[in-house]
């Protein structure tokens, strides 16, 4: 993986784009490093969670211009349902992923930042999806993903301006979940990594589940899918253990994640 770097920290692992000359800017090596990169954390059974970051002063600046100009409509297709198949990947992995947008996450970094299930963003983050500046609209998600986190009407108006956004923004909307200063955000990612790292691991992924599938159903199916979810925990040692220390006014230790 030339353009991923990848570093298991205890239960935590950690995906950094490592493209700082183009300002981590996806072309199909990098998608096909992230692809690699993420079938590697889902695979390893000491990795609870996953951290996506970006080195040097962007996240993920975007798709690769370079790449993409002289496409012709099959191959932009191609392309795009490349792409859209790892950052789905990424999206439906039954491990939380974090995005620490640590610069800017424009384009395809903001589509990759919204395939994730939790961003927290340094306060030196701008997001944006630019793409008809260019002449072209989003291709990995951003029209899809966008309205879904921040309602229609913001979605569209970032989209139809092509304008950034800072990361004050971005959390008064809804896009990001915390802001912190540049310098704590690894820090931060990683702690909130390790605590849910520390909680029962087949409560979390069946949680993750059953609210991916609910965003994209009515509520009947959706809280169906709920039911189902809460159920399948009651067959497990931790809902057990963890339970019982409750009643007996102790505390689980270690959950077994079993």
């Amino acid at each position: 993986m030339s353009s991923v770097l990848y570093e298991v920290k205890g239960p935590v692992a950690v995906l950094t784009v490592n493209r700082p000359e183009a300002l981590n800017a996806l072309n199909t090596s990098v998608i096909s490093d992230l692809a690699q990169a993420v079938a590697q954390a889902q695979s390893d059974e000491n990795v609870y969670v996953l951290v996506i970051t970006g080195s040097g002063k962007a996240f993920v600046a975007g798709a690769d211009i370079s790449q993409m100009k002289d496409f012709s409509p099959a191959e932009a297709k191609a392309f795009a349902d490349y792409a859209n198949g790892v950052f789905l990947g990424i999206e439906n992995m039954s491990k939380p992923v974090i995005a620490a947008v640590n610069g800017y996450a424009l384009g395809g970094g903001c589509e990759l930042a919204m395939a994730c299930d939790i961003r927290i963003a340094g306060t030196k983050a701008k997001f944006g999806q630019p793409e008809v500046g260019l002449g072209i609209t989003p291709g990995f998600g951003g029209t899809q993903r966008l309205p879904r986190i921040v309602g229609s009407s913001k979605a569209k108006e970032m989209i139809f301006t092509a304008q950034t956004i800072n990361a004050e923004e971005a959390l008064r909307i809804g896009l990001v979940s915390k802001v912190v200063p540049d310098d704590l955000l690894m820090s931060t990612a990683l702690d909130m990594a390790n605590v849910i790292a520390n909680n029962a691991q087949v409560a979390v992924r069946q949680s993750k589940e059953a609210i991916n599938k609910g965003m994209q159903c009515d509520i009947i199916t959706g809280l169906a899918y709920e039911a189902q979810a809460f159920a399948l925990c009651f067959s497990t040692e931790d809902q057990s253990d963890a339970m019982t220390a409750f009643v007996n006014k102790t505390k689980v230790e270690k959950f077994k994640n079993k």
